[in-house]
């Protein structure tokens, strides 16, 4: 494995690992908070135990994200020592703003665990929603710095210099407005997933639980709300690629061509030799109609594009193919679930229904790891689109791949010990029954 496969592999596997911590650090808070205002509204202990278990989840996820996120602040320099002296003044800003986030995200998360009998519980709702807010805005930040190194503006480039740098019009470069939305709209959807698909298994186990029902309500509402506006961010997102990055949109869709009334293409395998995508099903203008919302918009193909700044058509196509896959699935049960709402006048418990909830679990979280590698890969082969290569950004550390090996044993023992800790802390059901009355 040589230098720049190494650092890539590695940062490939710690913003993967990251990211998990990161989109659920965005969405947690919020259903804790609403969890405690349920008990506040309804009296019922079930959503009392139900916050306080919540809010031990976030705390655990808070943690392990700060040690994997500190990881990666140390990467970005051991690794990408060009990125960081040439991109730091401009980057610096936006990092800086997710740090002040991040600590105050710590502090209201410490006032909120100790704060049960020491606070008026309309005040500490409130600051549960105050630690859902940093929790976001910490994660918008950190999106800020991606969307700028995909569509990089706010500077002057004057002899391989970034000059007159325009922080504010860096931080809110092209691409921010639709990544920042899909990103945190898919951090709710992604983790009510996987809270529904959680205690839906705990509901076929015990299926008189009222832990596990008060759970799925909550988890249920939330995805309900949030999975059309994923797709509908999605659509933004792809449909900004199409304008600002034509070449990412390109390499997802599998078009070699440039066209006028181009197909979406279903399926298919990228052959770059024969400049094909192979075993498609294309349904004819439609790609071109998302793009423009006209029939015979032109979309440009591959081919308008020099060779060696072709991303990896394969892994792009292919990620971008789950993830779009997986959303329209989620957007299946979201469909689902509520025509049995309106059917039954009640929450769905049905077997089968609780087995696709829990078949479904891991989707969201799939999707947002596709989508990333969709972001990513698709910029490749630059680290500043279309100014810094990524080759060029690279160490002189050799060996890197040690380096990879002891962080990949670091993120398997940290995997193992965060399941461990939300499986005894936060997901099992309390033994005595979530209706005994407790105080706060």
């Amino acid at each position: 494995m040589d230098d720049l496969l190494s650092a890539r592999s590695q940062m490939a596997m710690s913003l993967g690992f990251h990211i998990l911590f990161a989109v659920a650090g965005m969405a947690m808070p919020l259903m804790m908070a609403t969890a405690e205002i349920l008990h506040l509204r309804t009296g019922r202990a079930v959503y009392l135990d139900l916050a306080k278990r919540w809010a031990k989840g976030t705390a655990i996820l808070f943690a392990v994200g700060a040690v994997s996120g500190t990881t990666l602040s140390f990467e970005l320099g051991l690794l990408w020592p060009e990125f960081m002296r040439h991109a730091g003044p401009i980057v610096g800003m936006p990092f800086s703003l997710e740090a002040f986030a991040f600590f105050l995200e710590a502090i209201f998360l410490g006032i909120y665990l100790y704060g049960w009998k020491k606070l008026l519980p309309h005040w500490h709702i409130v600051v549960g929603f105050l630690v859902a807010l940093c929790g976001l805005t910490s994660g918008v930040f950190v999106v800020a710095v991606n969307s700028w190194m995909n569509t990089p503006t706010g500077f002057d480039y004057v002899d391989g210099e970034f000059v007159n740098i325009d922080v504010w019009k860096a931080f809110l470069s092209p691409a921010f407005p639709t990544q920042a939305f899909h990103t945190a709209i898919s951090a709710y959807s992604s983790v009510a997933f996987l809270v529904m698909g959680i205690h839906a298994w705990g509901l076929m186990r015990s299926p008189k639980s009222e832990f596990h029902r008060a759970a799925l309500t909550i988890a249920l509402g939330f995805a309900m709300v949030s999975t059309p506006l994923q797709i509908l961010s999605g659509d933004l997102a792809a449909r900004h690629c199409g304008n600002e990055q034509p070449i990412k949109l390109a390499a997802m869709e599998g078009l070699y061509e440039t066209q006028r009334g181009a197909p979406l293409a279903l399926g298919g395998i990228p052959d770059d030799e024969a400049r094909h995508l192979k075993g498609a099903i294309e349904i004819p203008k439609v790609l071109s109609l998302m793009q423009g919302f006209d029939p015979e918009h032109e979309v440009r193909g591959l081919e308008d594009f020099p060779r060696d700044e072709w991303p990896n058509t394969l892994l792009v196509r292919t990620a971008f193919s789950i993830m779009v896959m997986l959303g329209m699935a989620m957007m299946g049960v979201v469909g689902w679930s509520a025509f049995l709402i309106w059917r039954r006048r009640e929450l769905p418990t049905g077997k089968w229904y609780l087995r696709a909830l829990v078949a479904m679990a891991p989707a969201g979280m799939i999707a947002v790891e596709a989508g990333w590698c969709v972001t990513e890969l698709g910029r490749q082969p630059w680290i500043i689109h279309g100014y810094m290569r990524t080759s060029e950004a690279l160490t002189t550390v050799p060996n890197l791949v040690w380096h990879f090996g002891l962080f990949t044993v670091l993120y398997v023992f940290l995997g193992i010990t965060v399941t461990i800790l939300l499986r005894n802390h936060v997901f099992a059901a309390p033994a005595s029954g979530a209706e005994k009355k407790e105080g706060r």
